[in-house]
């Protein structure tokens, strides 16, 4: 029976893929259906048909998973940012851990157990950072929210379950005082108009908290009016950033930031340490998970204090602090300058002396570390971005042949491919997941590899 575009089918959900969505067979063709669930009976349409799988969307559920839950978000099926909304919280943690097993039993000669996952405690409200673009609707009305899943339709979120409550309020504030004031909003089909995204965050333990209004010009009309507005209404507000963007891109941040009001930082601490935080540095979006990560990464590579240890893709310097307190010396790279700058800080401000932060592409710089500056680690650390590591740094590091890599990932598919690539020289230790963002899909892994010869 050939598989045709608009027909309807009654399926059985048998799995649940990467993503979450609902995997079912017809005829041997794979089917992906999202917001469904392994053990559910559905009756779907067909939206696409290619030649080893489709895509279907469910009309109708017959039989529902003893694991679904009604979903308390009124928009999460537009969004696309909460896409396991529909589950049971326990039930996407074993989800999640069972997807990353199945890439593991794919993908790599020794097939490691993963050694299960940590969830949240309480899984709302997680995130520190919130990113919202300004538009208009079909009508013409100005809106600010999050774009609708694959397009750049602007839906308008009235309360969000995983953003901080309190950098929801500002944001919803500073676009309330922008359409009050009759000020432009950026469109992205002319290019003209002025206030493209307000982007806010917060320190989940200092409570301090920033505004970045991103904007297409160089002055925001009433602009003292506006700051004043802020700290009488938030007076945990402890900077103000305006920043520039005229490019004609899906970028958020232009490279340009202009100090409203503040430093142009905020605070965190995480475990014992004081973080930076500014507008354009990278500083993980749930710390209460970000904790326990580092921690676990740390303690499960067993470092002593005559290690030196590399930190790869370092960021601000967060677990570069962390493996600090361990490891005789950390290096850590990063290829924003601005990321390594406040890395500098952040050792600076808790008194940690034996880290050097280096800004540069972890290729170049890598290459540099060892071959003219003859530093040798016995661990190296990886954190890199979802497309993983680039060939050349797999190669640098087998040729450095550490005793133990210790390799965080947010994507667990080029997680594998990457340690199927290590298996020649390395024993994986231990492969463990994180629930850093409870109620999407993603997950994060820390796997621990130790070189053969030293077994």
């Amino acid at each position: 029976m050939e598989i045709k575009k608009n027909e309807e089918y009654i399926v059985e959900i048998i799995d649940n893929g990467y993503q979450g969505e609902g995997i079912a067979k017809i005829n041997g063709i794979t089917i992906f259906i999202p917001n469904t669930l392994k053990g559910e009976k559905v009756r779907i349409i067909i939206l696409k048909v290619l030649s080893s799988h489709a895509y279907g969307k469910a009309i109708e559920t017959l039989e529902f998973s003893s694991k679904r839950k009604e979903s308390d978000c009124s928009t999460y099926k537009r969004c696309g940012g909460c896409n396991l909304r529909h589950v049971e919280y326990q039930e996407t943690l074993r989800m999640k851990q069972n997807m990353v097993q199945s890439l593991v039993n794919k993908t790599l000669k020794n097939k490691i157990d993963v050694q299960g996952i940590v969830g949240m405690d309480n899984p709302y409200h997680y995130r520190n950072k919130a990113q919202y673009p300004l538009g208009r609707d079909k009508s013409g009305k100005s809106v600010m929210g999050v774009f609708a899943n694959r397009t750049h339709e602007i839906i308008s979120i009235k309360k969000c379950l995983i953003q901080d409550e309190k950098t929801e309020e500002i944001a919803k504030f500073v676009f309330n005082f922008i359409v009050e004031n009759n000020i432009s909003i950026y469109d992205e089909n002319t290019r003209k108009g002025l206030v493209r995204h307000i982007v806010t965050k917060i320190g989940k333990k200092t409570n301090e908290m920033m505004c970045i209004i991103v904007i297409n010009g160089n002055k925001i009309p009433k602009e003292k009016e506006l700051v004043k507005a802020i700290l009488n209404r938030f007076p945990n507000v402890k900077s103000i950033v305006k920043n520039v963007n005229n490019r004609n891109t899906n970028v958020i941040f232009g490279n340009k930031n202009i100090n409203l009001y503040g430093k142009g930082y905020i605070t965190d601490i995480l475990g014992d340490f004081t973080f930076k935080i500014s507008p354009l540095s990278f500083y993980q979006v749930n710390p209460i998970q970000a904790q326990k990560l580092y921690e676990l990464a740390v303690l499960s590579a067993d470092i002593k204090n005559t290690d030196v240890v590399f930190d790869l893709y370092c960021g601000i310097g967060t677990i570069s602090l962390f493996l600090s307190r361990y490891a005789k010396k950390v290096y850590g790279i990063e290829i924003v300058e601005e990321a390594i700058a406040m890395a500098k800080e952040n050792a600076k401000i808790n008194n940690v002396y034996n880290t050097e932060f280096i800004a540069g592409d972890v290729e170049v710089a890598l290459t540099d570390l060892i071959d003219n500056k003859k530093i040798i680690p016995n661990f190296v650390l990886v954190d890199p971005p979802r497309k993983g590591l680039d060939g050349v740094s797999i190669n640098n590091i087998m040729k450095l042949r550490p005793k133990k890599i210790i390799y965080i990932s947010c994507n667990p598919a080029t997680l594998v491919r990457d340690l199927a690539k290590f298996e020649e020289l390395y024993y994986i230790n231990s492969l463990k997941c994180v629930d850093m963002f409870p109620f999407t899909s993603h997950v994060e892994c820390v796997a621990v590899l130790q070189l053969k010869q030293d077994m």
